[in-house]
């Protein structure tokens, strides 16, 4: 996936039911889903509209928060060779604050609110065993409202894709 641009929808952006969408925004999201730099006149031709259209939904969509358009790289092959999965269990009374400090270091590209034995899901990127153990014990475990943390280190990613469709 390396510097191929992609569409991430973000799940929890959509703040109403998902007819707010309609069925060309839909059709529209799942062109980008597979190629997110294909020509809007190729997107238009396909979905018998013209590139204007696609052109005003794809904005408004983004606009609305309901998409985005990203260059998904692979970080290995930026030099960052530490990736993790990290259940955190927090204070409840500081659940939110903990997350808002959490969700602002760069290491961190996913962060979930959850359900479950942990209260955070956090998936951090560093350059190394070095990086990874710094954001541990001088960032992560200093947060306020954080009691503590488990460590899931990535040995191999499988799979990671963003064409799930729209349903």
């Amino acid at each position: 996936m390396s510097q191929q641009a992609h569409l991430r929808v973000r799940p929890g952006e959509v703040r109403g039911p998902s007819s707010e969408i309609s069925e060309l925004d839909k059709r529209i999201i799942e062109h980008l889903q597979l190629d997110g730099r294909r020509p809007f006149t190729q997107i238009a031709t396909a979905l018998g509209v013209s590139e204007a259209t696609v052109r005003a939904r794809t904005n408004r969509l983004i606009a609305r928060g309901i998409l985005q358009i990203v260059g998904v790289t692979d970080p290995l092959k930026l030099g960052f060779q530490q990736q993790a999965m990290i259940g955190v269990r927090c204070e409840a009374s500081q659940l939110l604050e903990a997350a808002e400090v959490i969700n602002a270091f760069p290491e961190v590209d996913h962060l979930v609110v959850t359900a479950g034995s942990y209260d955070l899901l956090v998936d951090v990127v560093c350059e190394d065993n070095e990086a990874l153990l710094h954001f541990l014990a001088d960032k992560l475990r200093r947060v306020a409202g954080v009691r503590e943390t488990e460590t899931f280190v990535y040995l191999r990613m499988l799979k990671q894709v963003y064409t799930w469709g729209t349903r």
